[in-house]
């Protein structure tokens, strides 16, 4: 029944991927046997403060807590035409308290929606060929919480170059999400208090992502991004309250169906080999009147061999969608309505640090231990939302 921000989410993937290394196998001898490659370990606390909360109508705290920790294994082996396999696993757990979800039904001192756990286990299966430089792969994924259950399935293909300075890839996805319609307590029947069999709605997802990677020269690198998404079904938050301005009440009510189209471009920056400038740029815009500008800029610098530092910064500005208004603005006449800030007008700034550590021998001496990363950012926006997050990544080879 959570409602986390975009900063927590865009963190968590950041943290993975903010020193990532592509390349490939070249050694002579192709292990046949499946043998692990990697294991990741991620941990995160995420804590948010705000007094705009959609539960109660877009006023009132927007508290909440946020623990959350994933395990990610990678393995690979070569068959007999030698071609390579990578299987990924993934399992995440999420425990949050929220003070706002709390008011779902203010009569209880603290009722179940005031925490909740959700468990996302997700897998892949990619097979390349080295020599054509082709890959194709399949993704699977499942989360489930109290009031939401989700299931996604995707394929992606991409092809390299044979000079390997150019590459291009596609994925399409799709998610089947299903809803628990929990209402505010006073919008619910007898029936559903007294039983608590809340009925459930669809909410599906389908994307496509196009990706194409470029080596400008040795010091820059440059990807280009569009994303297609279609969503349709039942895109609400049930338990959104409305106060219309004659002092009516009823439940956040949204269109049926919302088209995405996100496009990005990312430029990597070589200033010798201690210092990098990676930034990042978005343009998205969706059919509800969202409009979006995001720029990131990260400067990892190597401070030893073994030892950088990134500082990074992260700037968002966007519109308010079409179906927004604030509390008891809404006219009861209304066709479409929310109160949720997250859809309202604002701009964000995200800033932190990162510290990464990968000695040659190992963390504290453990020798598959080769990588420990902390890293720490702060939130905030104009609506007066702002957080805090702090990660742990732990890489074991």
């Amino acid at each position: 029944m959570r409602k986390l921000t975009l900063a927590v989410i865009g963190l968590y993937v950041g943290i993975l991927s903010a020193f990532s290394q592509h390349g490939i196998d070249t050694a002579a001898y192709k292990n046949k046997n499946l043998k692990i490659s990697e294991i990741n370990f991620v941990t995160a606390y995420y804590h948010q403060e705000g007094d705009h909360s959609p539960v109660t109508g877009g006023i009132g705290t927007e508290k909440l807590s946020d623990y959350a920790t994933t395990i990610e294994l990678k393995l690979n082996k070569y068959d007999k035409h030698d071609l390579k396999h990578d299987f990924n696993f993934e399992l995440g757990v999420d425990y949050y308290s929220s003070a706002s979800s709390d008011k779902i039904d203010p009569t209880t001192i603290s009722s179940a929606s005031r925490s909740d756990t959700r468990f996302y286990p997700s897998a892949s299966w990619i097979v390349t060929n080295e020599m054509k430089g082709n890959a194709l792969g399949v993704y699977g994924s499942f989360s489930v919480e109290s009031d939401y259950i989700s299931k996604g399935l995707g394929v992606g293909f991409t092809k390299t170059s044979k000079n390997k300075n150019t590459e291009f890839g596609i994925k399409l996805q799709s998610y089947l999400d299903k809803v628990k319609l929990v209402l505010p307590i006073e919008l619910r029947t007898v029936f559903y208090k007294n039983l608590g069999d809340y009925p459930h709605a669809s909410r599906n997802s389908y994307s496509s992502s196009l990706t194409l990677s470029q080596v400008i020269n040795s010091r820059l690198q440059m990807t280009l991004l569009l994303d297609l998404v279609y969503q349709q079904g039942y895109l609400g938050t049930p338990f959104h309250r409305i106060y219309f301005n004659n002092n009516a009440l009823t439940n956040e009510k949204l269109p049926s169906s919302r088209f995405k189209i996100p496009v990005g471009v990312r430029l990597n920056y070589f200033l010798g080999d201690k210092f990098i400038i990676r930034t990042y740029y978005r343009y998205y815009h969706d059919d509800w009147g969202l409009t979006a500008n995001t720029f990131n800029i990260e400067t990892p610098v190597k401070i030893t061999s073994f030892i950088s530092v990134s500082p990074f910064y992260r700037y968002y500005n966007q519109s308010a969608v079409k179906y927004y208004a604030p509390y008891m603005a809404h006219d009861p006449a209304d066709v479409f309505y929310t109160t949720d800030d997250d859809l309202s007008k604002f701009s964000s700034n995200f800033a932190g640090v990162g510290l990464r550590l990968s000695p040659p021998g190992g963390i504290f001496g453990f020798s598959h231990l080769n990588m420990l990363e902390l890293r720490y950012g702060h939130y905030k926006r104009t609506d007066g939302l702002h957080s805090d997050i702090i990660t742990l990544n732990l890489k074991f080879k």
